[in-house]
């Protein structure tokens, strides 16, 4: 079982475990598409080709797709705004014009935000009447008993307030009239992609819908010192939004919002997601992955636009985050939350791709995050992996500004070698071959301001980074109730003995009870860090358990059609400043599975190929 082929990489690869099982996706059940008068259109021959063709079969060419080159953003008029049937009609010939390479109608897509409603010593810095009360940023003499904070005053104490770095929400807009946000806010970080102008204002109603991308604006760049309200972690950075939530969420919107002004904004925050309900298997669709791509390869003048993303809310309906391609994208950093006594929040859930951790809410009497809200008011009730991830991109601004040229995977390493274990509590902590403390839950641990800009100011760039793909494992596997399969995949490099087993475990995906679909995963990537550092020479195991549903045909068993192995890191060995060791960066796994074979009825389809999948090394 496994390849007969041997590893591509020369040497050392220097893993990142990204574990790709291009598989088969597991899907809501049969929820229904609904078609906008939106299409996106990829046209050679530039702008005037693409407007000469627009109007030829009736459409408004509302231009370019973000910073997508040649994909353009059609719209048509006489045709249902919302509908359950994809459009026809003499428009839909456009598809056989000479210069139209690809065309899209965009479809809405279910986006949640990621909060949660619920019915040493230091002394005070700022006038700002909610920083003593701030206890993630520093403890101040009324906080008892104070535990491990992220040290964001180290990182101001050696200079660092985010000067000069620009921060983009992408979210439901940000009140940039608010009084701690105006003075960092930065207009060409921002614009309206749901209403098509350059205006970020949110959209008020009475219940204030539209706070949460104030919320999280507010957490990465509050002026400080202003007399209200509060700080922001790099309260010197400038601060953007892209409003783009309250709307219908399509590809085209999201490919727009994540590639808005790439060579001017710095990092993009997004505390969304698809559906955290333990079914929903969603992810980028094709302009976006193009943008992702896109902005790691030319975002920042070619050192790589860096996204951090919130891993996800799901915890009670006993989601996985591995079923969530943002968070899952080797483009992204996937953020978790911990609570203030480093329990794990309610809401937490667990998955091999998660990064690293910050603070947020935790049980209803814990303390929540403290920022500004809407109407130029404050709130002390933010909450979920929302209020995670933008905490996570103010301290990634501070490091950029201690050494501007870090690279997208620069700054990865960075958090990786700085965050740490310290009082989270997780049953799971296990250390790698490379010496690093990991967990499905948190990650490599909370972040570290200080240890991050600290790394930064002497960090050197990492080699390029090399990716290792293995032909596929098309042997087709039949997997027992109650029983695993197992699939080897054996790495050397040339010269080199194979390293002694690491014995890195990273589960994949676990048991959704909610999860009833019967498609199986198709082409579906799953992701892990665990293996970070660690050579890729050796064996690389993929285990994969069946545990049947009650609902389901308990003699039906389970089909793994086809996985492969992807391996990115480094063929080189890397300099560390602190430590010198080589690196996998990230494993990919992609699994295919039979979609026609019967899988039984509850939350199985993918169960039975990858329910309880495992990676050992």
């Amino acid at each position: 079982m496994g390849w007969g082929s041997r590893c591509c990489c020369p040497g050392r690869l220097d893993l990142l475990c990204v574990l790709a099982l291009l598989g088969g996706c597991l899907l809501p059940v049969c929820r229904t598409r609904v078609y906008t008068n939106h299409w996106a259109v990829k046209i050679a021959g530039g702008f005037p080709e693409a407007n000469r063709i627009a109007s030829k079969y009736g459409f408004i060419n509302m231009g370019q797709i973000g910073a997508l080159k040649d994909y353009y953003h059609f719209y048509h008029s006489r045709t249902i705004k919302r509908s359950v049937l994809s459009s026809r009609g003499t428009h839909s010939f456009i598809s056989m014009e000479p210069k139209v390479e690809w065309i899209q109608q965009q479809v809405v897509k279910r986006r949640t935000k990621r909060d949660y409603d619920f019915s040493r010593a230091q002394p005070t810095y700022f006038n700002d009447p909610k920083w003593p009360s701030m206890w993630y940023m520093h403890c101040s003499d009324n906080t008892h008993p104070c535990q491990s904070d992220m040290n964001i005053e180290g990182a101001w104490k050696r200079g660092y307030t985010g000067k000069n770095i620009v921060v983009t929400i992408l979210d439901d807009g940000i009140e940039r009239t608010h009084p701690d946000l105006m003075q960092n806010y930065d207009a060409l970080a921002s614009c309206d992609v749901n209403g098509n102008d350059l205006d970020p204002m949110p959209r008020y109603d009475a219940s204030n819908e539209n706070k949460h991308g104030t919320r999280c604006a507010g957490e990465v760049a509050a002026a400080a010192n202003n007399s209200h309200c509060t700080v922001g972690i790099a309260f010197n950075a400038k601060i953007g939004g892209v409003r783009m939530l309250d709307g219908d969420v399509t590809d085209m919107v999201e490919a727009k919002s994540v590639s808005f002004n790439p060579q001017h904004v710095h990092i993009y925050s997004a505390s969304w997601g698809p559906d955290d309900d333990g079914k929903t298997v969603d992810g980028p669709a094709p302009l976006t992955r193009q943008a992702f791509e896109n902005g790691v390869r030319m975002g920042r003048r070619g050192l790589g636009s860096v996204f951090v993303w919130a891993s996800g809310n799901g915890g009670r309906s006993k989601d996985h985050c591995s079923c969530d391609g943002y968070t899952n994208s080797i483009y992204t950093i996937s953020i978790s939350s911990t609570a203030e006594s480093g329990k794990k929040p309610w809401y937490l859930e667990e998955c091999s791709s998660t990064l690293a951790t910050t603070y947020s809410s935790g049980e209803s009497y814990d303390k929540k995050i403290i920022t500004t809200d809407l109407r130029q008011r404050c709130t002390d009730n933010h909450t979920g992996t929302s209020a995670s991830a933008p905490m996570a991109a103010g301290i990634i601004a501070l490091a950029l500004e201690a050494n501007p040229f870090l690279t997208w995977r620069d700054v990865q390493h960075v958090i990786v070698r700085t965050s740490r274990a310290g009082h989270l509590n997780a049953n799971d902590w296990k250390t790698n071959a490379a010496g690093f403390k990991v967990s499905h839950l948190y990650g490599f641990g909370l972040m570290d301001a200080e240890a991050m800009v600290m790394e930064a100011e002497k960090w050197t760039t990492v080699p390029q980074q090399h990716v290792c793909v293995e032909s596929t494992d098309r042997q087709i596997k039949t997997i027992r109730p109650n029983s695993a399969v197992r699939s080897i995949y054996k790495a050397s490099g040339p010269g080199h003995l194979p390293d002694l087993a690491s014995g890195t475990r990273s589960q994949l995906l676990a048991n959704r009870l909610f999860d009833h679909s019967m498609e199986g995963f198709k082409n579906w990537e799953f992701m892990t860090i665990h293996c970070w550092g660690e050579r890729a020479t050796g064996d690389w195991i993929l285990e994969v358990y069946d545990t049947p549903s009650q609902l389901r045909n308990f003699k039906t068993p389970g089909k793994l059609k086809e996985w492969s192995l992807v391996l990115y890191g480094t063929s080189v060995q890397p300099y560390s400043p602190t430590n010198e060791f080589p690196k996998v960066e990230r494993v990919r796994y992609t699994r295919v599975e039979d979609p026609t074979e019967d899988y039984g009825t509850e939350d199985y389809a993918g169960e039975n190929l990858m329910r309880h999948p495992t990676m050992q090394k």
